[in-house]
């Protein structure tokens, strides 16, 4: 570990939206998913959701590899139960979704507490999603084509995110808690030995500012 590895590092998690997250409902394509990892990791989203498909595919699994690596994914039963949970905490639910009360992507404050919600490649989300999200958003297509694949819409939706944030300065603040920045500050940095700490059930050392372990 160098210091200037440990310092991108700092500065990754320094910079993660703890408030800004996304939801995939049913996404069932390993290449699609992991797309969608890369653009989160790409604009500072430390988490997603996912609801795994039940029947017709491959049961999807979340290995730690690339950018997975970098994003923690958290496994919801069903979207309803997933919902409650961000909408108690006050987010708002925004489900990439073709309707009559869809409004363009672009229209929407991404400041406040969001779940961009994404449903399967071939149907998008169900109708019990659509009645449950908060509001529809739509990317608007000037072409022959209708939609865009399910992880280049993610992609244009999560960079406005990004771009409104950046304009409102919540990249200059840590968002993330200490305790969790702590624990991540040194998983990443040193990810062997933090298994071995973790299996012998001990606390991690401590680190200075240039990541070296400090002496006790």
């Amino acid at each position: 570990m160098t210091p200037e590895r440990f310092q991108k590092i700092k500065e990754v998690l320094f910079k993660r939206q703890m408030d800004l997250t996304v939801i995939l409902d049913n996404i069932h394509k390993p290449h699609n998913f992991n797309a969608i990892v890369r653009t989160c990791d790409a604009v500072g989203v430390q988490d997603i959701q996912y609801i795994p498909v039940t029947k017709g595919y491959r049961q999807l699994n979340y290995y730690a590899k690339g950018s997975q690596k970098w994003v923690e994914a958290h496994k919801f039963e069903d979207f309803p139960s997933c919902a409650k949970t961000f909408q108690d905490q006050g987010y708002q639910l925004l489900a990439a979704h073709f309707s009559d009360q869809a409004i363009d992507y672009r229209k929407v404050d991404y400041t406040k507490p969001t779940a961009i919600v994404m449903g399967t490649e071939l149907k998008g989300i169900s109708d019990q999603t659509a009645k449950i999200v908060d509001k529809h958003i739509v990317v608007p297509m000037q072409g022959m084509v209708a939609s865009l694949n399910v992880s280049v819409a993610s992609a244009v939706i999560l960079f406005e995110a990004q771009k409104q944030r950046l304009k409102a300065g919540m990249y200059n603040t840590r968002s993330m808690p200490d305790k969790r920045y702590d624990k991540l500050l040194f998983e990443w940095s040193y990810p062997r030995i933090a298994r071995m700490y973790r299996e012998k059930n001990q606390p991690y050392p401590e680190l200075d500012d240039d990541g070296y372990f400090l002496e006790t």
